[in-house]
């Protein structure tokens, strides 16, 4: 009999001294523990390996994420993020409890929660596409208060049901976007963080890393597929992915510039590959 994997630490929330609850009879551990449920209130919450402020981030949770924290120390929680379950150190100065609920969504690339509604007064933080709010129900001069964040302009924001339909096209808005390891915010991410932001504005639900992403969708096959890869699918190497906006172009968030950029994939294949060996597999996230 084969031995059974193990889980997936960036997933389940388990380590050497605890673990949750949940994982009870799957995990051992010394104790075990039931989450309290916070939420993010700060433009965004970093998502550390350790509890230090300079240590290194996994991710980010976006304003009005919610997040299960099972243990604190030195200002930080450890815990797991609902929406994608990924497990890590967040800074509690920017989560609150309760969690409240959330009504609209941020649509554009970016905006602002201003102190009052107007657009001189002074702006408390950016947030992100895919950040959430609680709105209080008051609206002014066209923007909408929302709770534990200001005010907010209006048109900027959406119900959550209401979505994109092409990834690549809310991709391509991050164009030039600076690159920053486990960012997820419009003012930097990483190869997968730009992937799973642009498939979840469009309400797929894709997860954090590439290697996680190597099931998703259907699968086209490997480098002998590359001539039947179209908008919208995945190329994904040992470490890295992009998307195609056509059957020869990539678009990526990549350490070479440094930033979001596209590339013709006949390039791109060589110069990843040398760092990070052959295309293991292509995906389509998304029915053609």
């Amino acid at each position: 009999m084969a031995a059974p994997v193990p889980l997936d630490p960036n997933l389940h929330p388990y380590r050497p001294d605890l673990a949750a609850e949940k994982l009870r009879g799957r995990v051992e551990a010394p104790r075990y523990a039931v989450p309290a449920a916070y939420q993010v209130t700060a433009g965004v919450c970093p998502l550390r390996r350790a509890p230090e402020p300079d240590a290194e981030q996994l991710s980010q949770a976006l304003h009005g994420a919610t997040i299960e924290i099972y243990d604190e120390q030195d200002g930080f929680g450890w815990g797991q993020m609902v929406a994608d379950g990924y497990v890590g150190w967040f800074d509690m100065a920017a989560l609150s409890a309760p969690v409240l609920p959330v009504h609209r969504r941020v649509s554009a690339l970016r905006t602002y929660a201003f102190s009052e509604p107007a657009f001189r007064s002074a702006p408390r933080f950016l947030l992100s596409l895919n950040a959430s709010v609680s709105l209080t129900g008051r609206e002014e001069a066209g923007f909408a208060e929302c709770a534990r964040c200001g005010w907010v302009f209006a048109g900027h924001l959406v119900p959550l049901d209401v979505f994109e339909t092409d990834p690549v096209a809310v991709a391509l808005r991050f164009l030039d976007a600076p690159y920053q390891w486990g960012g997820v915010e419009s003012l930097g991410l990483d190869c997968s963080g730009l992937i799973q932001t642009a498939h979840a504005a469009c309400g797929i639900a894709l997860p954090r890393d590439s290697y996680m992403m190597r099931d998703v969708g259907t699968g086209i096959g490997g480098p002998e597929a590359l001539d039947r890869l179209q908008r919208g699918d995945l190329v994904l190497w040992e470490g890295h992915v992009g998307m195609m906006v056509d059957a020869t172009t990539l678009i990526h968030a990549n350490t070479f510039r440094m930033q979001t950029a596209l590339e013709p994939l006949a390039e791109a294949i060589p110069r990843i590959g040398a760092r990070f060996g052959p295309v293991l597999t292509l995906r389509r996230p998304v029915p053609a």
